[in-house]
């Protein structure tokens, strides 16, 4: 299947609006060939966001713009874009080469032709052999090959991807999100994907955005997004985050500053220029450092082990710090570590260059817990 040119994508002042906004003033670029991601919970107007790309509904205001042309009031049929659900809505009594041919055959192909583009499709989701299989035989990942198929052998410059992952087992959505990676690079066209799944999004995607109540929240990369969260909503929600009520004590140069977690002062190196007096720091489970009670330096605060979690490669530690709040830290089980148990006294090294202030405005109540379930390292 030959190489589709063009999929820019820019959103300018994008706003849809039902009984409440859903979309709110939204800017965003998407370029030619990207994976990008639009990420966040349920009801922040990511699908929303989806659907207007795709045409099935208009925007309020604003404009959205595929390869430069405004294609706002361009029915869905006229946009060169294609969409796969979370329902991969396959024609039950079609063959697997009927359900893909489908969108075809009104584009006056020759039969040869026709052929030939099925079943380069079929080649990229390695279903050629299953070609005469009605979707009642296939597996739930088949299904979504099949539905991935019958969307790119219409050459979309963009492909909408709706929680296409959704309905699958959590080993089989681990196995197809390399896949899908490694076939959006391979077609080299534009994948606009939509999830509530943080790992699926730092896995595949070039970029992604965070979204929250119509907005977008933070862009970036991957690593910039979970490493350099713009806020406790951002470091909350993508991946397993320890948030920390402190008190901004003194500002440093660049942006590192002085935090006071309880009795305890902590260097802090980011976040701390802009930060307002009373913020939260967060820290990664991974970057959580057990050491023996009685370790003495900097950025160590005494802590009791209240809870321990077997992961299989990792263990999970909860631990409550003196001053009151509760984190959590992720151990390799390789074979290194020592022993611990429920009710263990330890000192947490939690190093400066892991640890950023951020403002959040939420309470520091809510925030000195746990993030995250106990099983979300585990998924």
């Amino acid at each position: 299947m030959a190489d589709v040119s063009g999929g820019r994508i820019e959103l300018v002042s994008l706003t849809k609006r039902f009984a409440e906004v859903a979309v709110d003033n939204i800017d965003l670029e998407v370029a030619s060939g990207e994976f990008f991601s639009l990420l966040g919970p349920s009801g922040c107007g990511k699908t929303t966001t989806l659907r207007l790309i795709a045409g099935f509904e208009q925007p309020t205001t604003g404009r959205i713009l595929l390869d430069g042309v405004d294609v706002s009031a361009v029915p869905p049929h006229r946009r060169n874009v294609n969409t796969v659900f979370q329902s991969y809505a396959l024609f039950p009594f079609l063959s697997v080469f009927d359900n893909v041919a489908f969108g075809l055959r009104n584009k006056k192909l020759t039969k040869a032709e026709e052929r030939n583009r099925v079943y380069a499709a079929l080649d990229l989701v390695k279903l050629r052999s299953f070609e005469k299989r009605r979707p009642g035989q296939l597996s739930g990942g088949q299904q979504q090959r099949v539905a991935l198929a019958r969307a790119l052998v219409l050459q979309p410059s963009v492909l909408l991807l709706d929680e296409p992952l959704g309905a699958l087992d959590a080993k089989l959505r681990r196995s197809l999100k390399v896949e899908l990676k490694a076939l959006q690079e391979q077609v080299g066209i534009t994948f606009l994907y939509v999830t509530h799944d943080q790992e699926e999004a730092l896995t595949m995607s070039d970029r992604l955005a965070v979204m929250r109540d119509g907005k977008i929240v933070q862009i970036g990369v991957p690593t910039e997004v979970y490493e350099q969260p713009a806020d406790t909503y951002v470091a909350d929600f993508l991946g397993v985050s320890n948030l920390m009520g402190v008190d901004v004590v003194s500002r440093g140069p660049g942006s590192s500053c002085q935090v006071r977690l309880g009795d305890s002062l902590l260097s802090v190196d980011h976040g701390g220029h802009d930060a307002p007096d009373h913020s939260h720091a967060v820290i990664r489970p991974e970057r959580v450092k057990i050491e023996e009670y009685g370790s003495v330096g900097p950025n160590r605060v005494p802590a009791m082990v209240e809870r321990l979690v077997y992961l299989g490669s990792a263990t999970q530690v909860f631990l409550r710090l003196a001053a009151g709040c509760d984190v959590q830290a992720l151990l390799q089980n390789d074979g290194t570590q020592d022993h611990l148990a429920q009710g263990t006294p330890v000192h947490v090294f939690l190093a400066p260059d892991a640890l950023r202030v951020l403002d959040g405005g939420a309470p520091a109540a809510d925030l000195n817990a746990v993030s995250a379930d106990e099983g979300a390292l585990a998924s």
